[in-house]
């Protein structure tokens, strides 16, 4: 599914000047619920077995440095493999593949829609945002765009689930931050646009595709693997 994902999505990046066949009437998905929260992401380890460094080559040196450092040498001597051009790399080469190999955790926020397909097609890609409003002026925003692979069949409901280091950002008023009776921000989802498996497509009409264009090339330069969805 995940390899058939990432083709559908690339063919509708090099394939932009075809006219779609488009649906008319509603997206036909229905916003269930939508929330935010605080999130955090760790990063899968890679295999050391394909990431280990390049063996150095054997000198005459180190040949005996084994021997000689138990009868000659104190406790600490160096090894005299470490001081040629091999030895220097492979070192290098060992400290390069344990940052890579390190999880790396990085902190975000989590963004979850809940949709239902209202539809006779199933759903397999998804466009949406996430809009945050400041409640006493509207004309102050911040939205957040995903992509994601979905498999909706009719009458069915799916949560998906996306990550992004970018939080609601600067969209309160002084006015706004003085209020504590309740949240800061007014929010909502709104659905950008809907692909269905027999081809057709439905598109809000004030959101515009060229606008994300390089973000959603960026988005599909890899293959998908285990996430749902990717930031736009």
């Amino acid at each position: 599914m995940r390899i058939g994902l990432f083709f559908s999505l690339l063919l509708v990046f090099v394939l932009p000047n075809q006219q779609p066949n488009t649906q008319s009437n509603g997206p036909g998905l229905v916003v269930m619920d939508h929330r935010w929260s605080r999130s955090r992401q760790t990063t899968e380890r890679l295999d050391p077995a394909t990431t280990a460094p390049a063996a150095s080559v054997m000198t005459p040196a180190n040949k005996n440095w084994e021997r000689n450092v138990r009868i000659n040498n104190s406790v600490g001597a160096r090894d005299p493999n470490a001081d040629t051009v091999d030895g220097r790399a492979a070192a290098i080469e060992k400290t390069v593949q344990e940052s890579r190999t390190a999880p790396k955790v990085v902190d975000g926020f989590s963004y979850r829609l809940k949709v239902k397909n209202a539809s006779p097609g199933v759903v397999e890609v998804l466009f949406w945002e996430y809009q945050f409003a400041d409640p006493v002026d509207p004309n102050i925003t911040s939205r957040r765009q995903f992509l994601c692979g979905v498999n909706i069949k009719p009458n069915k409901e799916k949560e998906v689930e996306a990550f992004s280091v970018s939080g609601p950002g600067d969209v309160v008023s002084v006015t706004s931050l003085g209020n504590k009776s309740g949240s800061p921000y007014q929010e909502k989802a709104v659905i950008n646009r809907v692909e269905f498996a027999d081809g057709t497509i439905w598109q809000r009409k004030d959101w515009n595709f060229a606008e994300i264009r390089l973000t959603y090339q960026r988005a599909i330069s890899t293959p998908w693997s285990k996430e749902m969805c990717r930031g736009l």
